[in-house]
C-alpha cells in the first residue's frame, strides 16, 4: 500500500480555471508554498484531507468538488482513468480504477455487489478523521463522469447515501440524476447491476495494451516490497464486506494451495486467524471513523456472526468498547478542527 497520495500536476491548472487561486489554498492547508511545482507532489493523508478542506474553504463553491471531478479532457486523464475507458463494459472499468488505484495512495475502492445493485465505496485506509465532503463528491463524480463517457450515456446512479447532513446542495441531485440518502451510515455510490454490464465504446484492447504493463510492473514492484502477512491482510479486507473469508478462498484468491499459504503464513510467524483479525481491525477503524454505521452493521460488514461478538473482539483490540472509541475519536477530530479554524 502506497503510504502518502500523489497530488495530481494538473490540479493548480484545474483550480485557476475555477477562479481559485493554488497559493491561497495551499496558505489555508498549512502546505509548502511550492507543492505545485514540485515535479511529483505527494502528501500524508492528513495534508490531503486538509488541502480538499482549504479548496471547499478558499472557492466558496459547495459544488467545486463535483466541478473538478467531471474533467472532460481525456489529455487530462491520468493513467488509471484512462484504463478504465479502454475497458469492456463499465464492471470492468470499475475493478480496473480499484486495482490501479493502490498505487496511487493509501486509498481502497470497495466494490460491493448485492441481488440488485452495486455499491461503491472509497476507503481511506490511513484516515484518523472523516473525508472532506467535496473528496467525496469529487470521487463519485470521477466514476459517473468514467460511467457516463465510457458507455456515451447520461447514466446514472440508483442513489447516494451520504453520512454528511441533509443541505440544501441541489448541485448534487443534478449532477447524479438520483436518489440522495443523507445522514447515511457510509459514503457510498450505487448502480443498477444491470448498468454495471454495459458496454463501453471506448473500450480499446490495444491501447490498453501499451498501458497495462506499466502499470502490472508497478502493482508487481509494490507487491514484492510488502510481507507476506501484508499481501495476505490486503486481500483479506477485499474479501471482508459481509462475508466470512476461508482459508480456502483466500488461497484462490493469491493462486495458492492451502498448505502452501499456511506453510508461508507459519514461516512468517503468522496464521489464517491472525492475519484476518488484523484485517478486521484496520477495517473496524475505518467504519468507526469514517462512517454512521450500527456496530450490527459494521459486525456484518467484518464477517461477525452478531455485534456482540464485535464489541468482544474490538475490546482485545483497544481496550474499550466500539461505541467509546468512535466518541473518542470524534472529539479528537473536533478539537483538531477548531484549532485548525483559528
Amino acid at each position: 500500500m502506497a503510504k502518502r497520495f500523489r497530488v495530481s500536476s494538473l490540479l493548480a491548472g484545474k483550480l485557476e480555471e475555477l477562479g481559485v487561486q493554488p497559493a491561497a489554498i495551499l496558505r489555508q492547508a498549512g502546505l509548502p508554498s511550492g507543492l505545485f511545482d514540485h515535479p511529483k507532489p505527494a502528501v500524508s493523508t492528513e495534508e490531503f484531507f486538509a488541502l480538499w478542506q482549504a479548496i471547499g474553504e478558499v472557492s466558496r463553491d459547495p459544488a467545486i468538488g463535483v466541478k473538478i471531478g467531471t474533467e472532460q479532457r481525456i489529455e487530462r486523464y491520468d493513467p488509471i482513468a484512462i484504463a478504465a475507458l479502454y475497458a469492456p463494459s463499465f464492471s470492468e472499468a470499475l475493478h480496473r480504477m480499484a486495482r490501479f488505484k493502490q498505487l496511487t495512495c493509501p486509498e481502497e475502492i470497495r466494490i460491493i455487489s448485492g441481488a440488485r445493485e452495486t455499491s461503491v465505496q472509497f476507503l481511506w485506509l490511513l484516515a484518523t478523521i472523516p473525508e472532506p465532503s467535496i473528496l467525496v463528491d469529487l470521487c463519485f463524480a470521477w466514476v459517473v463522469t468514467i460511467a457516463r463517457r465510457g458507455t456515451g450515456t447520461p447514466l446514472s446512479p440508483t442513489r447516494l447515501r451520504l453520512t454528511r447532513a441533509r443541505d440544501d446542495q441541489a448541485f448534487l441531485a443534478e449532477y447524479f440524476g438520483c436518489l440522495i440518502e443523507y445522514e447515511a451510515g457510509e459514503n457510498a455510490i450505487c448502480f443498477h447491476n444491470a448498468d454495471l454490464a454495459r458496454p463501453f465504446l471506448t473500450h480499446n484492447a490495444e491501447l490498453f495494451s501499451m498501458i497495462a504493463p506499466q502499470l502490472e510492473q508497478e502493482l508487481n514492484q509494490r507487491d514484492a516490497e510488502l510481507s507476506f502477512p501484508d499481501r495476505v491482510r490486503a486481500t483479506l479486507k477485499q474479501q471482508l464486506a459481509g462475508q466470512r473469508p476461508t482459508v480456502q478462498i483466500l488461497a484462490s484468491a493469491l493462486n495458492m494451495s492451502v498448505r502452501s499459504l499456511q506453510r508461508r503464513l507459519t514461516t512468517d510467524g503468522s496464521s489464517f486467524q491472525q492475519v484476518l483479525e488484523d484485517a478486521r481491525r484496520e477495517l473496524a477503524r475505518h467504519y468507526l471513523v469514517h462512517s454512521a454505521l450500527e456496530l450490527n452493521e459494521t459486525a456484518y460488514l467484518l464477517g461477525y456472526e452478531d455485534a456482540n461478538s464485535f464489541v468482544r473482539a474490538f475490546r482485545c483490540w483497544e481496550g474499550i468498547p466500539p461505541a467509546h472509541w468512535r466518541e473518542q475519536q470524534r472529539a479528537q477530530a473536533d478539537s483538531m478542527l477548531l484549532i485548525s479554524s483559528n
